[in-house]
């Protein structure tokens, strides 16, 4: 009876420290809720260092850098982070829940910032879009035009440019980027992405009749 009781013990002890096991594995496992990838980590002075220096000191003091945790391409969760108006934040955490939620995978989520996406120091949003880089504040012009961007006041976000490009006639950016509705990680009408944004009040480039910016959401803040 003694040795069937602590044989008994035993396996349960045993039992308990496989399960043990298993959560520091799942705990220690990168690519996890528990344990995301960190492709980004900066202070919010690391992510506005190099900023634009006409941009207007109470522009830059409105921006808030915002931690978001997302679906990579890899099919592994990552943590990210973008530059957005702080009147935003909500929202954009709440589609970055929507879109974890449905899976919907994007390449990385980095502030342009990055020495990966500067040229000559300066934050270069076409190097960001052609490492399908989502991305939010930048202060810079409208694509073609001599006016202020919304991006410029953190009101806007740009989404897998590879995947969602600018279409203006033959004009395609980023250069490379191919619109497919069956890839994986595209922005068309009807998607659940799309759907939340518009929700929140935001307006989407993929809707404009002149051109195509399926990559683009922006919201005005009144």
């Amino acid at each position: 009876m003694k040795g069937r009781l602590y044989a008994v013990k035993s396996i349960f002890a045993l039992l308990i420290v496989c399960a043990l096991m298993g959560m520091f594995y799942m705990n220690q496992r990168k690519g996890t809720a528990q344990n995301p990838v960190l492709d980004s980590v900066m202070t919010l002075e690391e992510a506005l260092e190099g900023l634009h220096p006409d941009c207007p000191k109470e522009i830059k003091n409105q921006q808030v850098l915002i931690d978001v945790t997302y679906y990579g391409l890899d099919q592994l969760i990552h943590q990210g982070q973008i530059v957005l108006d702080r009147d935003l934040r909500q929202d954009i955490k709440h589609v970055f829940q929507i879109m974890l939620k449905e899976r919907f995978p994007l390449a990385s989520v980095i502030p342009v910032s990055d020495p990966k996406f500067r040229s000559d120091r300066i934050w270069d949003d076409e190097l960001s879009m052609a490492q399908n880089n989502t991305s939010g504040f930048n202060y810079r012009f409208i694509t073609g035009q001599k006016k202020i961007s919304e991006h410029a006041l953190g009101h806007a976000i740009d989404i897998n440019p590879l995947f969602n490009p600018y279409i203006k006639g033959a004009l395609v950016l980023p250069t490379k980027a191919v619109y497919d509705m069956n890839q994986s990680g595209t922005l068309y009408k009807g998607h659940p992405v799309v759907e939340t944004f518009k929700s929140l009040g935001w307006t989407w480039g993929g809707d404009w009749v002149s051109l195509k910016d399926y990559q683009h959401f922006e919201k005005e803040i009144l």
